[in-house]
């Protein structure tokens, strides 16, 4: 058993990270939410609506681009959609500027960095106008640098379209400057140890006493469900 006993509402236009040890099964959460992975018992609604297959109405990033080599970047946004019709070539072209590719319409997958890839991939994601973007570890992969920017990228996203998103990451840091609601899952079976509201204002400071007094939190309990594994595990 992966997951067990998972009960979770989340509000639309939410912001929600979900971490947990390695093996509690954030990401077979996230791909049950996408409709990836049918094998459960229960239920998933998307706004009243059953979710049993993928749909345009889920969008998923994955830790890689996944771009497609031969095409370039405004037909990757674009991908199955024809790029002639003057609709989709505006909304590719306003989720450019969005992403912050201006410029690189033309470039192919070979020709950008790990961080630009990532960004056409949420481009490509955000065409369909999911009501929920799940994003799998997407920036696990980059330098820091590279994956603050991306962060700032994400909720300037976020804030304009008002997408509800749910994010899986390792980093708790991350975890704290993006969500506006924490999930910490425990692991053997993965069950939700704490749901914590974020309360800090946007654009948030990793320096604030007030951003380090949450982190501090999370860390602490992080380190609890660390400690149930061990204890379990020991027969203890």
């Amino acid at each position: 058993t992966v997951l067990e006993n998972i009960e979770l509402s989340i509000a639309p236009g939410e912001f929600l990270t979900l971490i947990g040890p390695s093996g509690c099964g954030k990401s077979t959460l996230l791909k049950i939410i996408a409709g990836l992975d049918s094998e459960y018992d229960g239920s998933v609604e998307i706004n009243g609506r059953s979710v049993t297959a993928p749909g345009i109405q889920q969008g998923f990033i994955f830790q890689e681009h996944r771009l497609f080599p031969w095409l370039t970047v405004e037909q990757n946004i674009a991908a199955d959609l024809n790029l002639k019709d003057p609709k989709v070539k505006q909304k590719v072209n306003e989720l450019i500027e969005i992403v912050r590719l201006k410029g690189s319409e033309k470039a192919y997958p070979r020709e950008l960095s790990g961080g630009m890839s990532q960004r056409v991939a949420i481009a490509r994601a955000l065409l369909r106008e999911p009501e929920v973007l799940l994003l799998d570890e997407p920036f696990g992969a980059l330098d820091a640098f590279t994956r603050k920017h991306l962060q700032d990228v994400l909720l300037d996203i976020w804030r304009r379209k008002k997408t509800t998103m749910i994010l899986v990451t390792h980093d708790i840091d991350e975890s704290v400057y993006l969500g506006n609601e924490l999930a910490i899952l425990k692991a053997k079976p993965g069950k939700i140890h704490k749901l914590m509201p974020i309360h800090l204002t946007y654009p948030r400071n990793r320096t604030t006493p007030d951003f380090q007094a949450i982190r501090q939190r999370v860390l602490s309990e992080f380190e609890k469900t660390e400690d149930l594994e061990y204890a379990e595990g020991s027969g203890i």
